[in-house]
């Protein structure tokens, strides 16, 4: 990234943008400026282009059938697998999280190939659609605080070797494996099933996002009281018995 600037792509929201994912996109723009950065946001549509320039790409949820047209439009631009080469931060949600992967289930009951971004393989489960709040702890290597975010889907999502679990579950389904994984992430790349939007209940994985960007250890502190209301609030009635 340029000198105080950060390059914003949200990719596809008139396909993928399910259970206001694109909040996740308001989040990171706004604590970027409350750093002092010039943000240039791209809200990209399924009819243009992805730009390679970008720092940091965020892919929301969405129904079958269009995520199996982003994903045949992803493929065919090629562009987000050559951001990824050179090292841009992509951050995605559930049907996103399918996509980046290697293969999903589509609509017409298909194998769709994915843009094999991240080791994981989705399929789609028999049982129960996985509904309902989620409380996660995040992998330690991150060194992030409990993950809180709400789930809704029919994908079963099975990690491979190079693909680390974002969290492990202690409430809900996550990956619907059974093993209490919950989304996946390499270097740069990270998949989950949570909307919430899930950083605006979690805002220090957005912090973490620019981190990463920015290449620094540590950000400039901001007010995150409002944040944490809405973090307690979840995680409080998540943890309430029914």
């Amino acid at each position: 990234m340029s000198d105080n600037s950060l390059r914003l792509v949200w990719v596809y929201p008139d396909l993928l943008s399910t259970y206001g994912d694109q909040g996740n996109a308001l989040v990171v723009e706004r604590r970027a400026r409350q750093r002092g950065l010039n943000v240039e946001r791209y809200d990209v549509r399924s009819d243009q282009p992805v730009p390679t320039s970008g720092d940091i790409y965020l892919i929301g949820g969405g129904e079958d059938r269009p995520q199996r047209l982003a994903a045949e439009r992803l493929r065919r631009d090629g562009n987000l697998q050559r951001a990824a080469s050179n090292g841009a931060i992509i951050f995605s949600v559930c049907a996103g999280y399918q996509i980046l992967g290697h293969e999903f289930i589509n609509d017409l009951g298909q194998r769709e190939p994915g843009l094999g971004l991240l080791d994981v393989i989705s399929t789609r489960g028999e049982g129960e659609r996985c509904v309902g709040d989620v409380l996660a702890d995040i992998d330690a290597p991150l060194g992030l605080p409990q993950l809180t975010g709400f789930e809704n889907h029919q994908g079963i999502t099975h990690l491979g070797p190079s693909a680390k679990p974002f969290a492990h579950v202690r409430l809900g389904k996550g990956n619907g494996t059974g093993d209490g994984t919950e989304g996946a992430y390499n270097d740069t790349v990270f998949g989950t099933y949570m909307h919430g939007p899930v950083l605006a209940r979690n805002p220090q994985i957005a912090d973490l996002l620019l981190k990463l960007a920015l290449d620094v250890n540590a950000l400039p502190p901001t007010d995150d009281r409002w944040y944490e209301a809405l973090r307690n609030e979840r995680i409080a009635s998540a943890t309430q018995p029914a």
